[in-house]
């Protein structure tokens, strides 16, 4: 079902539709969206009913889908997603609608959703203007190495690295230091460099991907939308100094050159350029979470930026009772390593069970700590782990809305 059915519906959500000439004669708004695995998205659309358990989304939920349960197709919204893995990168394009989420095949529904499924939607339904979302996300991705901007300069090994990698082998430390920095040196900024490549190649023919378009009426490269982090953040060498404050501030650098960069490599001045920030976690995240997290928001202060960058919060998002649920899942997968390691302080301790009688061990324990209810929760809105947000499509779908509304609030400041 298309979404003009439900434009109604969208009002109550989205800023009212912009008048004027019609959609055909105005240029194409093309909205680039990058980052790694979360901007992938691995929320199942299977999770879309719990949106609807909330009477505060459940009107987002009836944007997202029609009455006959199938995802809503966008009208004047296309897509370009280009994603991939051990080099298998490849190109889905096609009308938005769910689906455009993590894909194991590039050119395949992969039944999932990130943020662009809601950002799309939300720009539909607000813009005359026909729209084009450039989607460029690969899994496991860094801004210091992969996505590393070319004003940043080349990866510097750190001195704790120096100390570290130089030093008598240990855990984490390169074994082969010339074949290390060989591949750091092969990886530092290709993940720029296929986006940059990707977009410009879409652009030379937008047709190819929205076959609605005309060369006459032109197309105007109109945001950027950054979600990207988790590798950065849970990188202990790159970033030493655990604990610390001023620990990510080199992100929050790199980030800064980023802005900087695609701007200028997609000849957009003053594109607005929205951050996700890091919600992983949510609002009681640990020390180490929340130094990041001011890390990425730190570019929207920079003076040069004023106006035109925005940080987005995205840990209000984060689905807590689900969260309670992962965290006795995680104990579970706890006890099982207790049991095979025969932990003292457990119920192996002697290494006399059995494999079928740790199976039954671990059965029981699990059905004690987690309820025939929070099973069924976890079922409805959870599909992924924590580092992906729970693959919960309510997540996905409030951080899209919101980086759309940010990015409108630039478009348009008055």
């Amino acid at each position: 079902m298309h979404l003009s059915a439900r434009l109604l519906a969208a009002s109550l959500l989205l800023a009212p539709l912009s008048a004027g000439v019609s959609a055909e004669a105005k240029p194409l708004k093309v909205f680039v969206l990058a980052g790694q695995s979360n901007m992938e998205g691995h929320a199942r659309v299977e999770t879309f009913d719990y949106i609807g358990d909330d009477p505060a989304t459940a009107p987002l939920l009836a944007v997202m889908r029609g009455a006959d349960g199938r995802p809503t197709v966008c009208d004047h919204t296309w897509i370009s997603y280009l994603t991939g893995s051990g080099g298998n990168d490849g190109e889905g394009v096609g009308r938005l609608t769910a689906g455009y989420g993590a894909r194991s095949n590039p050119q395949e529904d992969g039944g999932k959703i990130g943020p662009e499924f809601t950002f799309g939607l939300t720009m539909d339904a607000a813009l005359a203007e026909p729209v084009l979302i450039i989607k460029t996300a690969w899994g496991g991705k860094s801004l210091h190495t992969d996505f590393r901007p070319p004003s940043a300069g080349p990866y510097e090994l750190n001195d704790f690295q120096k100390k570290l990698y130089y030093g008598p082998p240990g855990h984490g430390v390169p074994q082969d230091m010339e074949k290390w920095l060989a591949e750091k040196k092969r990886d530092t900024g290709h993940s720029y460099r296929l986006m940059v490549e990707h977009v410009r190649r879409v652009l030379a023919d937008p047709r190819r991907v929205v076959p609605t378009y005309e060369p006459a009426q032109g197309h105007e490269i109109a945001g950027f939308v950054w979600l990207q982090g988790f590798n950065d953040m849970v990188d202990g060498h790159t970033y030493p100094d655990r604990g610390r404050p001023g620990r990510f501030d080199h992100y929050a650098e790199y980030l800064a050159h980023l802005i900087r960069d695609v701007r200028r490599d997609l000849g957009a001045p003053q594109m607005p350029f929205v951050i996700g920030v890091m919600g992983v976690g949510g609002l009681d995240a640990e020390t180490d979470t929340q130094e990041f997290r001011r890390a990425m928001r730190a570019p929207a202060a920079l003076p040069e930026f004023q106006g035109t960058v925005s940080a987005v919060e995205t840990a209000p998002f984060w689905a807590e009772e689900l969260a309670v649920i992962d965290r006795k899942h995680d104990r579970v997968r706890q006890m099982g390593y207790f049991l095979n390691t025969k932990h003292q302080d457990h119920a192996n301790a002697d290494g006399s069970m059995t494999d079928a009688q740790k199976r039954d061990f671990l059965q029981k324990f699990e059905a004690e700590l987690i309820s025939p209810a929070e099973v069924a929760l976890w079922k409805r809105g959870a599909s992924n782990a924590g580092y992906h947000y729970l693959g919960c499509a309510k997540t996905f779908a409030l951080m899209g809305k919101a980086f759309a509304e940010s990015m409108l609030a630039m478009m348009n400041p008055d």
